[in-house]
């Protein structure tokens, strides 16, 4: 520590604020908040500190600090934010890309409102909903409302088109300043209501002529009319959609009681539309009447998913996922305080409940600023048990779900993968990016079920079809280099066979189970392989490769604990005593780590399959009358021993193949020999 910083921290006040760390070249790296500077700020650098791997690589980099005095830990909050989405510091959890989020915005300020999308959200008394994370949904959205309810799309100002409103909470803010602008010049505001004249264009657009616009530039629809539909879009958008069906209702029997029977019609037709979206649209009810978001999170790696789920009035009415980035290391609670700063900051409306997948860090805090955002009284809860906690758990299987089709669109992304390639080649010296790789892992159960995986990516994206699993079958117990050894003698043994010729007489499946083609993905020569181990993996299947005289570049990659600056990803190479750290924020390490993660991913699967048939077949081998095809068939109907032992003799003897005497032997068998599976079986037939 230099003298400038133990200077500082010296004399750090016991006061809120923010604190800025900075590197040796005054970039701010971390921003913070605190109730008190002194304290919070002293115990990173105190003798002893138990600090997280991020936290400590943090320290290893601060050469300044800065500190920033305000009135109270909500003030500091509030600054907080506004640092770390204007300096977007390395070590800060922050949401991806320092990009403006859409809005949907209704122009209530304007004549005759309309409906578009924003990338900026004002307090300027329009009503606006989002942030959103997809422009295209967003557009998507605004063309389906405006199939239902016909709101202009044009630009034009529509001061002219209907007289002056003298009273109206839409008119104050942009019309104040029309009348204070002097009359008579083009854009200096609009006349006075004593000096209006009616204005209208020569004729109507498109719009109107699809049925997508009312018209209000030729007089068409009046004002009142044209405002009763901004409402219920309004109304749409904020989830209430009973009340607009129940709102057009009103209007429909209004117009047929006047005899206005075209006018009644189009009503219906937009009641049968909105009728129509509802049945399509999942709605999830809740035991809460009022407005909710529900949050959670999905971590991997470097980035975490935060999904968040909006329920208004007891039913969902929408979902957005985000992704944080420098999560690595981080705490929930710290990931979600942050994200909740970064999303509430910029939403229009903050609801009465925000249920949590996990406390957020300085609870009372952000309490205190989303009810100060809100102007009323809110709750931030954890659920314990009930339906919250379903909610979560559904919440955050979405957000996994949202994490992995972000890995898929970084995979797709042919322009990141061509950089990161390119990263890969020259970290690795090979003489050009490598075309096909193929990465192989092991799984097992303390050595049973012990089955191996093989993926492949060709230019930098995955190729399933020539996916492949193997069995290990000469290896008693969890011997991971020798089963290692195992795969990869058997997968490069195809390659001495010519095309046709079966090298052996072994199986070795294909990625959906079925006995792999003789000429298949073994007779293409990978420029890569990538083994998920480390230095004793990497030797040993070198070892088989010397052994059957093939030459290919072979990496191993594993997860290393640095002491002060965290884990790190290993890569392993041969003939090089030390590994390779590559950067974290390397394209090339994100792409390794991808293909192990799949690889590994691929593994697990099949292990679970080979378990969970194994945990059962063993006892149907040893039933009598039970051959290969009735026990196929009972495993595929049934899919475990406990379903087995629950199904009645009805039930197994219903089974395509099974006979009433063959169902009473199965029965009778498996109930003899799993005494555990009784009750269940009890339990079924109760």
């Amino acid at each position: 520590m230099n003298e400038q910083m133990a200077a500082t921290l010296d004399n750090l006040p016991h006061k809120p604020g923010i604190y800025l760390y900075k590197n040796d070249e005054g970039t701010i790296i971390y921003v913070g908040k605190a109730t008190s500077l002194h304290s919070r700020v002293h115990q990173y650098f105190a003798a002893g500190a138990d600090l997280s791997p991020k936290n400590r690589a943090l320290v290893s980099h601060i050469t300044s600090i800065e500190f920033i005095v305000v009135g109270s830990p909500v003030e500091a909050l509030i600054l907080e934010n506004e640092y770390i989405k204007r300096y977007q510091p390395k070590y800060n959890v922050r949401l991806r890309d320092d990009k403006n989020y859409p809005y949907i915005k209704i122009s209530l300020t304007e004549d005759f409102p309309r409906v578009y999308r924003v990338r900026s959200f004002r307090q300027d008394g329009n009503r606006y909903f989002g942030p959103y994370t997809n422009a295209g949904a967003v557009d998507s959205t605004l063309d389906l409302l405006n199939k239902i309810f016909p709101f202009r799309t044009c630009r034009y100002d529509g001061w002219s088109w209907a007289p002056p409103r003298e009273t109206s909470a839409t008119r104050a803010p942009a019309r104040a300043a029309h009348a204070a602008a002097p009359s008579g010049k083009r854009g200096g505001g609009h006349p006075a209501a004593s000096e209006w004249r009616q204005k209208l264009l020569p004729r109507p657009c498109m719009q109107y002529t699809i049925h997508r616009c009312v018209a209000p530039c030729v007089a068409k629809v009046s004002r009142a009319d044209y405002d009763a539909i901004i409402r219920q879009v309004v109304l749409f958008l904020e989830g209430k959609h009973e009340a607009v069906q129940d709102d057009l209702r009103a209007q429909m029997e209004a117009a047929a009681e006047a005899m206005e029977f075209e006018r009644a019609a189009v009503l219906r037709d937009r009641i049968d539309a909105v009728g129509q979206l509802l049945a399509k649209q999942k709605i999830i009810n809740t035991t809460a009447s009022g407005d909710q978001d529900v949050i959670a999170l999905a971590s991997l790696d470097d980035e975490t998913c935060a999904q968040i789920f909006f329920f208004r009035g007891g039913k969902l009415a929408g979902r957005e996922s985000f992704i944080l980035k420098g999560t690595r290391d981080t705490m929930p609670g710290e990931i979600i305080a942050s994200f909740m700063q970064q999303f509430y900051d910029q939403a229009p409306a903050v609801p009465g409940e925000i249920i949590l997948q996990t406390e957020p860090e300085e609870i009372e805090e952000l309490t205190a600023w989303l009810r100060g955002k809100r102007g009323a009284a809110l709750a931030l809860t954890v659920p314990q048990r009930g339906d919250k906690v379903r909610l979560v758990e559904m919440v955050a299987q979405n957000a996994n779900e949202a994490l992995e089709m972000e890995r898929i669109r970084w995979l797709s992304d042919s322009q990141k993968t061509a950089l990161a390639l390119q990263e890969v080649q020259e970290a690795l010296n090979l003489p050009a990016p490598p075309r096909r790789i193929e990465c192989y892992d092991i799984s097992n159960t303390q050595g049973t079920a012990n089955v191996g995986s093989m993926v492949v990516f060709e230019h930098g994206k995955p190729k399933p079809a020539d996916y492949r699993r193997f069995r290990i079958k000469t290896v008693d117990g969890a011997d991971d280099y020798a089963s290692h050894r195992e795969m990869l003698r058997r997968r490069f043994k195809r390659m001495e066979a010519a095309p046709g010729e079966v090298a052996t007489d072994e199986v070795i499946e294909g990625a959906t189970g079925g006995e792999a083609s003789p000429v298949d993905s073994f007779q293409a020569m990978p420029d890569l392989v990538i083994i998920d181990g480390g230095r004793g993996h990497l030797n040993a299947d070198l070892a088989v490769l010397d052994e059957l005289g093939i030459r290919v570049q072979m990496i191993g990659v594993a997860k290393e604990n640095h002491g002060a600056i965290g884990e790190y990803e290993d890569i392993y190479l041969p003939d090089q005593p030390e590994p390779l750290v590559l950067p974290r924020g390397s394209q090339g390490l994100y792409m390794i780590q991808r293909i192990r993660d799949e690889a590994h991913r691929f593994a697990i699967t099949y292990h679970r399959q080979v378990r969970s048939t194994k945990a059962f077949t063993s006892l149907l081998d040893e039933v009598p009358g039970i051959g290969p095809k009735r026990k196929k068939a009972l495993i595929v109907h049934f899919g475990s021993v406990r379903a087995i032992a629950a199904a009645s003799v009805d039930d197994l003897a219903a089974v395509e193949g099974m006979t009433r005497d063959a169902a009473e032997k199965v029965k009778e068998f498996i109930g003899a020999r799993t005494p555990a599976e009784k009750p269940v079986a009890d339990e079924a037939s109760a």
